[in-house]
């Protein structure tokens, strides 16, 4: 690999796999159980990867600390769990991206805020060419991101030096991540991106259009 990258740690939502559709049928779901109108999936995609908190208070126009907004939050991701998997897929070409560094013999892993009991069943029932070797979740140190910790702890747990891996992800707070951590970093555009956001402002190594453009990188 180029630059002496060895190996490449992704993101999951927004990233690695498509999780929107199983996330806006929890947020709908439990938009209904409140009386609430329903949402189109266009207005619900953009948010998913900043979690329930970002859901709810899209959904509800409501904010942590109003009354109610922790019962609706909790039933979310209760709907969530119970259907994880029902829609959830790789996006398009990270199969094959996932194909290469495997056959190359290349660690990957995972660094995701989402906690670990919604990240190890989703990535149980996720069909994957090969297991990866290190998954860490929103609360497996007490820091989450953008705080490096989580990076550099994947990058010990793979015997990598971090200068030798790359970090994939679809936000702001994952460009930092990778940045304070001396990771190179790819923005996922093909991602959860809000109107708002500028990915441009991100200072990512490089940009990918889709998944399929890590496989120029990770062949040079």
């Amino acid at each position: 690999m180029s630059n002496r990258i060895t190996a490449v740690l992704f993101d999951l939502d927004g990233t690695l796999a498509d999780t929107a559709p199983d996330l806006a049928h929890a947020l709908n779901r439990t938009l209904e159980h409140f009386g609430q109108p329903t949402l189109p999936f266009e207005e619900i995609r953009p948010v998913v990867s900043h979690g329930g908190i970002a859901l709810i208070r899209r959904g509800f126009n409501m904010e942590p600390d109003e009354p109610g907004f922790e019962e609706r939050r909790l039933y979310l991701l209760d709907v969530y769990l119970k259907n994880i998997c029902t829609h959830t897929r790789l996006f398009p070409g990270m199969d094959a991206v996932l194909h290469h560094l495997c056959r190359k013999q290349h660690p990957w892993g995972i660094v995701t805020n989402k906690p670990a009991w919604l990240t190890n069943p989703l990535m149980a029932a996720l069909p994957m060419p090969c297991s990866t070797r290190v998954i860490i979740s929103g609360d497996t140190l007490p820091q989450r991101k953008p705080h490096p910790a989580p990076l550099l702890h994947a990058a010990q747990q793979l015997g990598v030096e971090p200068s030798h891996c790359l970090y994939v992800g679809d936000a702001e707070r994952d460009m930092d991540a990778g940045r304070a951590a001396g990771m190179r970093t790819a923005c996922a555009l093909f991602g959860y991106l809000q109107e708002q956001d500028r990915p441009n402002d991100w200072q990512a190594d490089i940009q990918l259009q889709r998944p399929e453009d890590l496989l120029r990188l990770l062949s040079d």
